[in-house]
């Protein structure tokens, strides 16, 4: 995603949800939004990672103001 946030490694986001979050995003860094969301959902293959714990809640998955985030490609595999 590094595209779309000028090759910027790290960034800051508000928000109280991984929805919020994703919505500050794409105020940020236009297109963010496309990447992360289908419909009212994650993306398809998309995992989010919250102060180190795969979320389960996806979207709804409550976040501090200090929490961490992390966006990745589900892996797959046998």
């Amino acid at each position: 995603m590094r595209h779309l946030t000028g090759g910027q490694e790290r960034v800051q986001a508000d928000g109280s949800t991984v929805r919020q979050v994703i919505e500050s995003l794409d105020r940020q860094f236009p297109g963010m939004r496309n990447v992360l969301r289908l419909d009212d959902d994650l993306m398809p293959g998309i995992a989010v990672i919250v102060d180190g714990e795969t979320s389960a809640l996806g979207l709804l998955e409550q976040v501090g103001p200090e929490s961490e985030l992390h966006f990745l490609p589900a892996i797959g595999g046998g």
